[in-house]
Parts: structure tokens; sequence; C-alpha cells
């Protein structure tokens, strides 16, 4: 590893600590981040019909997302609890490079005042989305794919980030 490097939740020791954020400024901290499901065309038919027994997919993951967002601090150990403003999920069907199956973009938007940012809560919120979907889809599809999570944007505090 190299020397240089300072980890935030890691002591000189060794030890681990949650990151004091004390004399940080409260500022607009703002993150998307993004899960792409690859299904079989079929399943995708059923979603847009809403055939599926377990129920309505986007309604159940939106709801999980944005409570896996309220829970980030409970989930990810060294994350700051937060008093979220705003938690979005949405999610919309894409075509798929080569047309052989059938792709759905989950996309989630976190906003609050803090001392510290909402990249994991973002995270969070479109893994348990996309989880949430796969669930929901398993029985009629076990072949799908939740691939591709990754924040896209944040901004706040210090530093901004927007994915090329």
């Amino acid at each position: 590893m190299n020397e240089d490097i300072q980890l935030s939740h890691v002591t000189s020791e060794g030890d681990l600590q949650m990151v004091d954020v004390g004399d940080k400024n409260i500022t607009t901290r703002v993150a998307r981040a993004v899960a792409i499901l690859k299904m079989k065309k079929e399943t995708a038919e059923a979603i847009r019909a809403r055939s599926l027994k377990k129920g309505d997919v986007f309604a159940v993951s939106k709801i999980a997302g944005i409570n896996a967002a309220k829970e980030t601090a409970r989930l990810i150990p060294l994350c700051h609890t937060l008093q979220l403003e705003k938690v979005d999920i949405q999610i919309n069907e894409e075509d798929s490079e080569d047309g052989a199956y059938s792709v759905f973009r989950l996309e989630s938007y976190v906003r609050c005042e803090a001392k510290t940012g909402v990249e994991m809560e973002a995270l969070t919120a479109v893994s348990v989305a996309s989880l949430t979907f796969y669930d929901m889809c398993k029985a009629i599809d076990k072949e799908m794919e939740v691939v591709g999570i990754r924040l896209i944007e944040k901004s706040g505090g210090k530093s901004d980030y927007h994915r090329p």
C-alpha cells in the first residue's frame, strides 16, 4: 500500500474510527447513483404488463430504496447518521446495446444539509432498490443481472464529482 495515502477511517495506529466531521461546514449535499438490471425480454414484458405475482415492481423497489437510504448508517458501520431531506428513485427502461435482452436503469437521488456527504446513502438506495427489483422478478427470470452500480454525481463540501 502507498504510505502517502491517509485512510480517513483508520488511525495512525491502524485502529478503525468514525471520521470526526465536527469542524466541517454544513452545506447542501447531493449524490446520485445508478444500477443497471439486465433481463430476458419476456421478463420486461411481464413487468410492463404489471403481471408479476408479487405486485408492482416499480412501487415496491422505490419504497425499498428510499427506506435503505434512511437506514444507511445502520447498514454501513462507519457512516454518519444523516437527516435526509430528499430521496428519490427513478426506474426507466432502456435499450440494450445488442438488443438481445432488456435493461432497466435505476437511479437514486439523495439530498440533505449536513457536514458530510450522501454518497453512501445514494449507493445504498440504488443497491437495495435493484435487489428488490430482482427479488420481485426472480420467479420468472433466474438469469437477471444487477450490473454497474456506481456513483454518478456528488456535490457539496470541499469537492464535487461528476462521472464522465
